[in-house]
């Protein structure tokens, strides 16, 4: 057992640089862990963090998956994403609507399109680039924006918003004056895209989602609002996260990289990303009832975190979990979560990560490499706002 004491908060920036010591030492000296001064307890050991993501009715998600949005009108402000079943089934069944096996279908060669336009504009400048500004965040912004029906000019200023959304301070964690500033933004943006989309109906997510319909139930403007602001800044972020990872830990480990660049490596180069390096790092969880953990009483009504990234790096279920390596068993991966709340974009993020790296692997040498990255300090998303990258080009 170490001799410094024990402290974990997911706002603490010194923390967003490396958590995964502190995620170990969780699980074995506090598997229930209590902050006092945030106000919250943390499970971290996989079958715990597993077993709660399935128990919906004790561990609800009602008052949403952020600790510094907790609210208890959450669920009017975000829709399905502060619902537990059966209102949260009744609300997911009606979004799938509008992911249809031909818009998903048609989304890869879409994507191929966009990442060759800008991986080829990186090429030309010479190969020497930033990974995130330059590539990553570019293409999950454009592919989310072509398919809700943003127009090519207003992309850029979506994509600036939804990064300025993310904003949050140090210590406390609390939602910045930009950070609200751009939600109303884009909120504003959006209802104006619903509108339209009411009046002229395209072939398009938002006229599928104002279309959707199961046994007389419809989505309102305020529920389609919420999705694709949930699209266009959780489905930007987390992709170009898990892109910045991939790229990150594959150059600070030549021998997977040169097996990721092998044919038919990249699905494992992307499952072994979504374990090692989480993207989405935890959800936040209200315990309705009075239950025991670890021989400790969480009261009804604590706040709760599960914290996926530490759950992925359990021995218990992941031999040697600190070496990245693509040849492991990924199948009790829980970066998108588990039960009736898994991520809804998961297979859209797994796609738009391995159409990208795959362009790349055809494009560049392996020997690419990465300059001092700049992280991204969020309570959840882990990343990077800046990473220099060399690239030669084949």
């Amino acid at each position: 057992m170490s001799d410094v004491t024990l402290s974990y908060s997911p706002y603490d920036y010194a923390m967003h640089e490396d958590p995964y010591p502190t995620y170990a030492r969780l699980r074995e000296e506090a598997p229930i862990y209590r902050n006092e001064d945030v106000d919250f307890w943390a499970l971290t050991r996989h079958a715990d963090v597993y077993a709660a993501g399935r128990d919906f009715a004790t561990y609800s998600n009602s008052y949403g998956v952020s600790l510094e949005l907790w609210a208890p009108d959450m669920a009017k402000r975000s829709s399905f994403i502060a619902m537990d079943p059966p209102e949260h089934t009744r609300f997911r069944a009606l979004i799938s609507r509008g992911f249809t096996p031909r818009r998903v279908a048609d989304l890869e060669s879409r994507i191929r399109d966009i990442t060759r336009g800008h991986l080829q504009a990186a090429l030309d400048a010479g190969g020497e680039f930033d990974f995130i500004t330059d590539l990553a965040e570019k293409i999950p912004a454009d592919v989310i924006c072509s398919l809700i029906g943003v127009p090519a000019a207003d992309r850029a200023q979506i994509l600036r918003w939804s990064n300025e959304n993310l904003l949050r301070g140090e210590v406390t964690g609390a939602v910045t004056a930009a950070s609200a500033a751009a939600t109303r933004a884009l909120m504003s943006y959006y209802a104006q895209l619903i509108a339209d989309r009411r009046a002229r109906p395209g072939d398009d997510l938002v006229s599928a989602l104002i279309a959707a319909e199961i046994d007389g139930e419809r989505l309102s403007d305020t529920d389609i609002g919420a999705v694709l602001l949930l699209l266009g800044v959780a489905g930007n972020e987390s992709t170009t996260k898990i892109l910045g990872n991939a790229w990150y830990q594959a150059a600070r480990h030549p021998d997977q990289r040169r097996a990721a660049f092998q044919p038919g490596r990249v699905p494992a180069w992307v499952e072994e990303t979504l374990r090692y390096d989480s993207s989405g790092q935890m959800a936040a969880r209200l315990v309705t009832r009075d239950v025991e953990w670890h021989g400790t009483v969480v009261p009804a009504g604590s706040r709760l975190l599960l914290v996926f990234a530490a759950a992925n790096h359990d021995p218990r279920v992941f031999p040697d979990p600190e070496r990245f390596d693509l040849d492991r068993d990924h199948s009790k991966t829980l970066t998108f979560g588990t039960g009736p709340h898994f991520c809804l974009g998961a297979s859209l993020a797994r796609l738009e990560t391995r159409v990208v790296l795959e362009e790349l692997v055809a494009a560049v040498d392996e020997d690419y490499q990465v300059g001092t990255p700049v992280r991204m300090h969020h309570p959840n998303i882990r990343g990077f706002r800046s990473l220099p990258t060399m690239v030669k080009a084949r």
